[in-house]
């Protein structure tokens, strides 16, 4: 055979391996078949010889001849793989024939009506002349439904009618059979179509959100509980024109051959009824979504219960977490427009059900933003009386609850009150903090809790906000998460190349950009000037109604640019810190009104300017520090009524060696440097909602030769980063060389080889070579190597507990009854020794105080950054350390649960269950995403979350509710004497190849389940999941 050039699918077979060996190795790609994948990849194969193989028995001989050859295939499988767990009832019966339909005993059995398609069948419907129209087949396909599930953005009258009869019959002999979510979205929905559906039975939720949609779906699902599903997926809203006749397409699937998409529809399904977005109907909800009327009575809102959105919520449990663990000082960063307000609201709404007075000061320093959050308030704590405004001319005689300028909080009146006056105080815009006017008002106070609030951390002065919160953010809202969440406005980010060569030695500087010299490379370069307005004028529709922020090296640079554009007949101007006030206040409002289409700066607008209008935004030199890369870029990323999308144009060049470019993208994106390359490589496959990141070739190849430059530096860049911040600094201690070469724990445990902090000290000279003899040295190897597998914990009992075990003069006494003990024993590697070897793992930690004093101060910064608040699991049959929601290791849990081997050591297990029959507990241990190689949609929806508190899970293949397992399962119920503890992790490997760790989402009970061998199980579970950990793993966007 020959292969044409072009992309394969295919398993490797003798014939492909013959042609294979006729090419130039280079020439072709081959991979190994995912173990997970391997069943469909041959079951596909296999399916396109036994079509042909059955097509070539005679058709006279077909009915019996091929039924025959089926059989024996059956049985010969059966004979090689008893496990396979093939049934002799699964033969088929010769003469061929299939089973069509089977009634409901009645005196007169009565059959549906049977689809147009097949219903093994998948097919294509466009409404042509002479095809199915999707109206007529749908309902068809209603007619023999148990359950239908409808996604549509938009309900017509018109749509309804056509599918009335039969929607009528379906509810009448399924009651509550129907679900249906649509949208408020531009009053496109009618209220008659909604109260039809309701009126017949049908149970609707609604999205009421008028400013925004995510929902542009529309599909069908129907449940049929004879196992042959159908579902509908396309263009057509349910209305008339799109039912009968418009130009549409949707694709009919068969749950026979497309299984893995009916499961993922089921299950994102699942995922937004659950959802807090879609709420069920209210005819008078909705009028009010839709009228498009400004409300301006305050009454009303009142009688709202303001709930947090699932960003808002993480936020909350970060601040509870934070609290937890005695930090009451916290800085809050999200993006302007995601709504800190109602998450300040919220957060005060709990903290006065826990304060005695919760006396509230809120400050900020715009009478517009006390105004807003005090109305704020009092929807959220549905009061209409609460607080009281200090600003202008209002005044505050009782100091309960206050919400003043900064400008009224003058020392005459902070002198008045005692510092301990305010429970709690909330400064809104906290980036102006390092003004004298804040100083003197976080120098008087003590309150309780202390809450700061910004969009942008880094001030343009480079003063830090983080003193006031011991160096600490306690929550953020990653970029990525508020663009899925549809929270900002898209960006389409295109990367440019050919801008000005800057790599050279002499133009980095210790560790930066000099930017005098810098900026005499960009301003000499007239050329790269026409090139950026060249594509300026290429990738923006019209330049003539464009808002657009350049950033650019220094002023001279701001200034050269604005000329270039003005030049082009694109209206510009420079501002900087040296432009007067009233100048740069009109610049804007020119920029606003459109008399001016770009504004050139160095950091001006970095931060503290609202500027929801601007569309572009220009990269004209290239940014260390990924925090200001975030705030210039998040001045376009503000949503406006006639912006779809933030346009960024980010011109490159080859950079300086030490360069970071990884930083920008990994800020968008999140992820590692070797992640970041994976995704530059294959053009950013994996991007929040609605985003767009395009490079061109020279861009490509500039960004690529950073990156894997940066990556084959590996251990020798950070011996490198050591010595040179020894040669200036002096000795450092973990934390600051992780801070000052900008390097993360994962960058420095996730090096092959056992790298660690010690050894580290030791290649770059700064630490003395470790004198032990062979045995001593093996010991040693062992325990670096175990340092990357503690950087999961995340629970106080662990992280404390072990620092005070590892901070005593002396070994503890080996003690294999100690869970402590048992668990550092495995986390530093020891999972294959007897535990009997715990006291010489002790002894040779004693015996080095440099890897002691590591694991010390590695501790000290996971307790750091652990953010996720975990708690005891509660008490029960089982008894073991365990903390709901905190991560562990597969090994760590049985050392944990002391389940020895009859070896003397820890039990390790390979499978994803497993029972401890004396402790009378099911462990459950879940891995989401079973292929490691790429995207998998056939082995993706086995195990998924319904909600955050339920949970779909696939027994072993062997289960069924008449085996002793599936019996004890169904058994797991509330209250019962046996339990089931549910862990979850992603995916096996992270970016770093290291093994995942799970996280305990405790425990689980049994709601239902469908199917045998395997049995799919509805856990129900004790505690809801924490927020952004369910919005990690769940399968819907938003």
């Amino acid at each position: 055979m020959s292969l044409t050039p072009g992309l394969y699918d295919l398993p490797v077979t003798r014939g492909v391996a013959r042609a294979l060996a006729a090419l130039a190795a280079e020439l072709s790609q081959v991979e190994d078949v995912d173990a997970h994948e391997l069943p469909l990849v041959l079951a596909r194969h296999l399916q396109r010889r036994l079509v042909h193989a059955f097509a070539a028995v005679p058709s006279d001989e077909r009915a019996t001849a091929a039924v025959d050859l089926a059989n024996r295939l059956l049985a010969d499988v059966h004979a090689r793989l008893p496990r396979a767990g093939h049934d002799p009832d699964d033969d088929v019966v010769a003469p061929a024939r299939k089973l069509l339909a089977v009634a409901a005993p009645a005196i007169t059995p009565r059959h549906p009506e049977r689809p147009g398609i097949a219903l093994a069948s998948s097919d294509l419907l466009v409404n042509g002349r002479h095809e199915l129209s999707v109206g007529p087949e749908l309902r068809r396909e209603l007619a023999s439904a148990d359950r239908v599930d409808l996604l549509c953005s938009f309900l017509k009258w018109s749509g309804v009618r056509l599918l009335e009869e039969a929607l009528r019959e379906l509810l009448a002999r399924r009651p509550g059979g129907l679900r249906v979510l649509t949208t408020a979205y531009m009053a496109a929905t009618e209220r008659r179509a909604l109260d039809a559906l309701v009126a017949l039975g049908a149970d609707v939720h609604v999205s009421y959100d008028t400013a925004r949609t995510r929902l542009h779906a529309k599909a069908w699902l129907i449940h049929r509980d004879s196992g042959f599903s159908t579902a509908f997926v396309g263009s057509s809203n349910l209305s008339a024109a799109a039912m009968l006749d418009g130009l549409e397409w949707n694709v009919r699937l068969s749950q026979v051959d497309n299984g893995a998409i009916l499961d993922k529809f089921a299950a994102t399904f699942e995922q937004y009824w659950a959802d807090s977005e879609f709420r069920p109907y209210d005819p008078d909800h909705f009028d009010e979504a839709v009228s498009r009327q400004i409300r301006v009575r305050t009454d009303p809102l009142l009688r709202l219960d303001v709930e947090p959105r699932p960003h808002q919520q993480e936020i909350l449990d970060d601040l509870a977490a934070e609290r937890a663990r005695g930090h009451h000082r916290n800085l809050v960063v999200a993006a302007t427009g995601t709504g800190k307000t109602i998450v300040a609201a919220l957060d005060y709404r709990r903290l006065r059900a826990e304060l005695p007075r919760a006396r509230l000061l809120f400050v900020a320093h715009r009478e517009e933003i006390l105004t807003q959050s005090l109305g704020m308030f009092q929807v959220v704590l549905r009061d209409g009386a609460f607080g009281d405004l200090l600003v202008g001319g209002e005044r505050s005689d009782r100091w309960e609850h206050v919400f003043a300028s900064i400008q009224s909080l003058h020392a005459d009146r902070l002198a008045t009150l005692p510092a301990d006056h305010f429970d709690v105080i909330i400064v809104d815009e906290f980036h102006h903090a390092a003004a004298r006017t804040y100083e003197a008002l976080l120098h008087h106070f003590a309150p309780r809790v202390l809450l700061g609030l910004t969009a942008t951390p880094e001030r343009a002065d480079g003063r830090s906000v983080l003193d006031w919160f011991d160096g600490r953010t306690a929550s953020e809202l990653r970029l990525w998460k508020a663009l899925d969440q549809g929270l900002l406005s898209p960006f389409h980010y295109f990367g440019v190349g050919g801008a000005p060569d800057i790599s050279s030695d002499r133009l980095w500087v210790r560790g930066r950009y000099d930017l005098a010299q810098l900026g005499n490379v960009y301003t000499a370069d007239h050329v790269f000037a026409l090139r950026v307005a060249q594509e300026v004028e290429r990738k923006v529709g019209d330049v003539h109604r464009m808002k657009a922020l350049g950033f650019c090296v220094d002023i001279a640079h701001a200034e050269f640019m604005a000329g270039q554009f003005s030049e082009r007949g694109i209206p510009a101007r420079a501002v900087s810190a040296r432009t007067p006030r009233a100048e740069r206040r009109d610049a804007l409002a020119a920029l606003r009104d459109g008399t001016v289409n770009a504004l050139f700066s160095v950091d001006l607008f970095n931060e503290g300017v609202d500027l929801p209008d601007v569309d572009t935004v220009l990269f004209l030199r290239p940014t260390e520090s990924a925090v200001v890369f975030m705030q210039q870029l998040g001045r376009g990323l503000r949503r406006s009524r006639d912006k779809s999308c933030l346009t960024v144009l980010d011109f490159i060049g080859d950079a300086h060696r030490r360069f970071r470019f990884d930083a920008r993208f990994r800020a968008i994106l999140g992820g590692t440097r070797r992640s970041i390359q994976r995704q530059v490589e294959q053009g950013f496959p994996s991007l929040p909602s609605g985003c767009h990141i395009a490079l061109d070739r020279q861009a490509t190849k500039s960004v690529l030769d950073n990156l894997r430059h940066a990556l084959g530096l590996g251990r020798r860049g950070l011996v490198d980063d050591l010595r040179q911040l020894v040669e200036d600094r002096g000795d450092v201690d973990l934390a600051s060389f992780l801070a000052e070469s900008g390097t993360d724990l994962e960058d420095l445990y996730g090096s092959s080889g056992g790298w660690c902090w010690t050894r580290l000290r030791r290649e770059a000279g700064v630490s003395p070579p470790m004198a032990e003899d062979e045995l001593s040295a093996a010991w040693t190897v062992q325990v670096e190597r175990g340092f990357a597998r503690l950087l999961h914990l995340d629970d106080p009992w662990r992280l404390a507990g072990l620092r005070t075990l590892l901070a005593a003069d002396a070994p503890p006494e080996a003690n294999a009854d100690d869970a402590l003990q048992r668990a550092l024993f495995v986390l530093l590697g020891y999972m294959r020794r007897p535990l009997t070897a715990l006291g010489q793992a002790l002894d040779h930690l004693w015996a080095h105080e440099a890897l002691r004093d590591e694991l010390l101060q590695l501790l000290a910064l996971l307790e750091d950054r652990a953010r996720r608040l975990t708690f005891p699991l509660a008490p029960g049959p089982l008894a073991a350390p365990l903390h709901v929601h905190a991560t562990y290791s597969l090994d760590e849990v049985m050392a944990l649960v002391d389940e020895r081997n009859t070896k003397g050591g820890v039990q390790r297990i390979q499978t994803g269950v497993y029972h401890l029959r004396q402790a009378r507990t099911d462990l459950f241990f879940v891995t989401l995403e079973k292929s490691e190689q790429h995207y998998s949609p056939t082995t993706l929806y086995n195990d998924y979350p319904l909600s955050a508190r339920r949970f779909h899970w696939e027994s072993q293949s062997s289960c069924h509710a008449e085996t002793s397992t599936g019996r004890r399962y169904t058994t797991l119920t509330r209250g019962a004497d046996d339990q089931a503890l549910l862990f979850v992790r992603q995916r096996r490997h992270d970016e770093r190849g290291e093994t995942m760790p799970y996280t305990l989402l405790g425990r689980c009970f049994y709601e239902s389940h469908t199917g045998a061998r395997p049995m799919q199980i509805v856990w129900s579970l004790e505690h809801p999941m924490p927020a952004a950990f369910y919005q990690e793993i769940k399968l819907a966007a938003g």
